[in-house]
């Protein structure tokens, strides 16, 4: 799941990446207090504070008008990119992978037909993973990676590396941030960049960050920095991912989809707000606004400027720290219970065909078993041939907010697509009279390990063979929303254990209508909210044709979605009701007769019968 790689960013498909390779010394100093408060409020949300002046900062301004001359071509620099990174694996990948056989390569921009219906320009390169033996068959492991999960001596990243080994003696006690483990990952992203800083005039090693964390053998060490020079540049990820893009295209894609992109920048804007008062200012030597970085070839020589270079990248700022959340939701991917980074494992390009995910399982070492993950083909490749993973089932703007592309199987074409999604809302109201009895519901009695959230979002499908019938857990969550008048009485203690089942099935035709009535209307205000133009305008720059997509995707399914609750509101009449089930559980839902007036005491046996000799 990354930006970095994938040639399918038919729109925004790359601009050469411009990272580092150095080697990070030990070193570490800070006068930021561990116990440090992680309590916030957060502020807000309106889509004033998008428009707020001021969002972009001098730094990146500077940083993207440096890009502008970049030392090499973007070909050149991706071919650099890929040396560097198969070195690495040549001399080191032994040492960590469990096997890993492919090449990190150059590959061409894609032949997608399904591109024509849009006219989409495909003139970009990017990087990916080619074969480098013949698999034979489908579900073969192309790759795999240990975890090293207790102390991160390993390459792969998690969450937990974070608050526990890297930046324990930094961050509170119970710091959770509103990106959650994004955000987690984020840090340590931007701490892997700052121990490869280098003096700008010398070129010379000069580490930042919490520079001896996490402790690695010295090739694993190399492996990490080979992965990092290989990740894209501020000025790439500017142009590829929607976290960074410009106002104005962030404005478009707010209003052309039902994930608003607002939310998400105001989380990570927060959370960046928070960490650049409480940390970052506070030891400004060891934590820097930017980082110099130099890349060199591994057959450059030291008078070959070509293939030696040196860029600035932001880092804890705020820009910096939106910059790492946009690689990591791009490169992310949930194995074994927690999101991750996975190096190397993450530079396979999606494809929509013939994919798997990423998996987890146990991998064979020197010392036994060890959790981790596996890279697997979905069919036979041929030395060279590329190969892809599926980056999971996702619609049209989670892939646009994730990695920056709409891939086929989520676009509304005139081949139909498979994957085409909206996202509706809703939750229980502050107003409703019975909001806490709903709210004990929702968090002791639905699911033993996932307890509710008072708002719940469900996606609804469009898209080849739906019908539009929503999401069965939508419709229980909304009866329980809905539940009141004279239906409340089963929010009464005495059901309380089995309510939430009762939702599952229809409970009054007042409770029903309600909820078909909500549904209808939530469809009829998202597809009023969404504006732009078509995405055949020929006029519209390439990131607002993403959006166009994403806007043209979600509108058939909201539409079906619709036209399929309207049909509801037209037979709520025929649906079997609570009463009517309790009553048929009872065997009183028989229709009386005066046929019925002997009730069944039995041959000897009637009130009044006995014959007794007293």
């Amino acid at each position: 799941m990354k930006i970095n790689n994938s040639h399918h960013f038919f729109l925004l498909a790359g601009f050469g990446t411009i990272s580092c390779l150095t080697n990070p010394t030990d070193g570490f100093s800070s006068s930021v207090s561990a116990g440090a408060s992680s309590s916030r409020v957060r502020p807000a949300w309106t889509s004033e504070r998008r428009r707020r002046v001021g969002t972009t900062t001098r730094t990146a301004t500077a940083l993207r008008d440096s890009a502008e001359n970049d030392p090499i071509d973007n070909t050149q620099r991706l071919e650099t990119l890929a040396k560097i990174a198969n070195e690495a694996l040549s001399s080191h990948g032994t040492e960590i992978f469990k096997p890993f056989h492919a090449r990190v390569a150059v590959i061409p921009p894609s032949n997608d037909d399904d591109d024509d219906d849009y006219d989409v320009p495909r003139q970009f390169r990017r990087l990916g993973l080619i074969a480098s033996e013949p698999v034979s068959k489908a579900d073969q492991t192309i790759a795999a990676i240990p975890f090293y999960d207790s102390d991160g001596s390993g390459l792969a990243l998690a969450p937990h590396l974070a608050t526990k080994v890297v930046y324990k003696d930094v961050l509170p006690e119970g710091y959770d941030g509103w990106t959650g483990d994004i955000g987690l990952l984020a840090m340590l992203l931007l701490n892997e960049m700052a121990r490869l800083h280098v003096d700008a005039a010398t070129g010379d090693a000069s580490p930042k960050g919490v520079s001896d964390l996490p402790r690695r053998k010295p090739p694993v060490q190399s492996l990490m920095n080979a992965y990092v020079a290989a990740l894209p540049s501020h000025r790439e990820m500017s142009e590829l991912h929607p976290l960074l893009w410009n106002e104005e295209e962030q404005e478009i894609l707010q209003s052309s989809s039902t994930k608003k992109i607002y939310r998400l920048l105001d989380d990570v804007d927060d959370d960046a707000a928070w960490l650049e008062e409480t940390l970052w200012n506070a030891d400004r030597r060891t934590f820097p606004e930017t980082v110099s970085l130099r890349i060199r070839s591994p057959d450059g020589t030291d008078d070959d400027d070509d293939d030696d270079w040196i860029e600035e990248r932001p880092c804890f700022s705020p820009e910096g720290f939106r910059y790492a959340v946009a690689l990591v939701r791009s490169r992310s991917f949930f194995v074994d219970g927690s999101l991750r980074l996975l190096p190397f494992l993450d530079f396979a390009n999606h494809g929509d065909f013939d994919s798997y995910e990423i998996s987890g399982g146990g991998i064979g070492t020197l010392w036994g078993s060890a959790k981790g993950a596996f890279l697997k083909s979905g069919k036979a490749l041929n030395v060279g041939e590329e190969v892809e993973i599926s980056y999971g089932p996702k619609g049209p703007a989670e892939y646009l907010l994730d990695h920056g592309f709409v891939p086929g199987m989520c676009r509304h074409s005139r081949r139909g697509g498979s994957a085409i999604t909206a996202e509706l809302t809703f939750e229980v109201d502050d107003g409703d009279r019975f909001r806490d009895d709903k709210l004990d519901v929702l968090e002791y009695e639905t699911y033993d390990l996932a307890p509710m959230d008072p708002s719940q979002s469900f996606d609804v499908v469009g898209g080849v063979g739906s019908t539009g019938a929503p999401d069965p857990a939508m419709i229980q969550f909304l009866r329980l929303v809905k539940l009141g008048g004279r239906d409340a009485f089963l929010l009464e203690s005495i059901f309380r254990k089995e309510v939430w089942g009762f939702m599952s099935e229809p409970v009054s035709e007042e409770n029903e209508r309600d909820v078909v009535m909500g549904v209808i209307d939530a469809c009829e205000k998202a597809l009023e909210d969404m504006e732009g133009e078509d995405v055949s305008d020929g006029n519209l720059s390439q990131n607002a044709k993403l959006c166009a997509m994403v806007r043209e995707s979600e509108r058939q399914a909201l539409e079906r979605t619709l036209i399929y609750m309207k049909q509801e509101s037209e037979a709520l009449d025929l649906k079997e009701y609570y009463q009517e089930r309790r009553l048929k559980s009872l065997g009183l839902d028989s229709e009386w007769s005066r046929e019925d007036d002997d009730v069944g005491w039995g041959g000897t046996r009637v009130p009044g019968g006995a014959d007794y000799d007293w």
